[in-house]
């Protein structure tokens, strides 16, 4: 199976690195991590302006933007569905999996 190594970077230094498995009809991975960078910025840029965004509500927002976009598909509801839970699990587990460090910050 062919992955998607990814760095995702926390406001407090934190750092993941996810190796995502990619479905096996990718059609391009560079693509596919353009789009996360593209949204994980949006929602960023979206809290630095706005304010502190609870995590449940940031969740509960890309829950329903992958729904809206799973409904745009044109296939049976239950192909959908299935495609949409097992690449949620899929992205879930790689990053349960991921190696995690933190910069330590001080002052000199």
């Amino acid at each position: 199976m062919t992955t998607l190594p990814y760095r995702a970077w926390t406001a407090s230094g934190d750092s993941y690195d996810i190796d995502f498995p990619l479905h096996d009809e990718t059609v391009d991975a560079g693509r596919v991590g353009e789009m996360v960078s593209a949204l994980l910025d949006a929602i960023e840029r979206d809290i630095v302006k706005v304010g502190e965004t609870s995590n449940g509500d940031v969740l509960q927002a890309f829950a329903m933007a992958m729904a809206v976009r799973a409904r745009m598909i044109r296939a049976p509801q239950p192909v959908v569905d299935k495609l949409s839970g097992d690449l949620l699990r899929a992205a879930l587990d790689a990053v349960a999996a991921a190696g995690h460090s933190h910069q330590k910050a001080g002052r000199a």
